[in-house]
């Protein structure tokens, strides 16, 4: 594998860790025990750490990503193993 396509595809990874982190620890107003701002709404988290949920994606990005380069090294799972991608027959 290519270095720009090793670059391309832990990119895509992290993107999506970082949504599949995005909601995990948060807390609103409420649960923190702080009365809430007039304007903000009840579901609006009362702190938001972008470094915190960085590295939370950073680190499951690359366990993703390590386990998918091991698969692509080692063949585990290649495309005949999906029952929907075989020709009927």
């Amino acid at each position: 594998m290519k270095t720009g396509s090793i670059l391309a595809i832990y990119a895509l990874f992290l993107v999506m860790s970082f949504f599949v982190v995005l909601p995990f620890g948060v807390r609103t107003d409420e649960e923190a025990g702080v009365e809430r701002l007039p304007g903000h709404a009840e579901s609006s988290p009362h702190r938001f750490s972008f470094w915190r949920v960085a590295l939370r994606a950073v680190v499951l990005s690359a366990i993703l990503f390590g386990l998918f380069y091991a698969n692509y090294v080692n063949g585990w799972i290649g495309i005949g193993a999906l029952d929907w991608a075989s020709p009927p027959g």
